[in-house]
């Protein structure tokens, strides 16, 4: 899942401002997979995401394995490097699980498109194949 950034083609794309076409170009080392950091240990690092309606969590890269899990319902939008934008609907306690190979990644946003508080409690595994990014 590496990902180049064709920021000519992805500004001629629904939902992508130039400001978010820049944001993305400087995100690859942006490892604040997050809102807020509560706990690292050698192994893992927990992070909670609580966003309202209109919020949004600035463009961040994935390189270790993790899994989130919604704490509460509603409607979220991610765009990715390759310019694919998905909107999607959440359940309290839907879970989804990534896995990274040496030298994968992948960098998105999160965008609240909802009318409720949208919140995530996120797991990354220090113990994956990259080296964790700063944060």
């Amino acid at each position: 899942m590496s990902e180049t950034i064709d920021k000519s083609r992805l500004a001629t794309q629904p939902h992508w401002s130039p400001e978010l076409v820049d944001e993305l170009a400087e995100a690859r080392t942006n490892g604040r997979v997050g809102a807020s950091l509560v706990s690292e240990t050698d192994t893992v690092r927990v992070w909670l995401i609580e966003m309202a309606p209109g919020e949004r969590l600035p463009f961040h890269t994935h390189v270790l394995n993790y899994f989130w899990v919604a704490t509460t319902a509603g409607s979220a939008r991610s765009r990715y490097a390759d310019g694919k934008v998905v909107d999607m609907d959440y359940e309290v306690g839907m879970t989804r699980h990534m896995s990274f190979a040496k030298g994968e990644f992948m960098t998105h946003d999160l965008e609240n498109i909802g009318d409720t508080v949208l919140c995530f409690t996120t797991v990354e595994d220090k113990r994956s194949e990259n080296q964790p990014l700063t944060v």
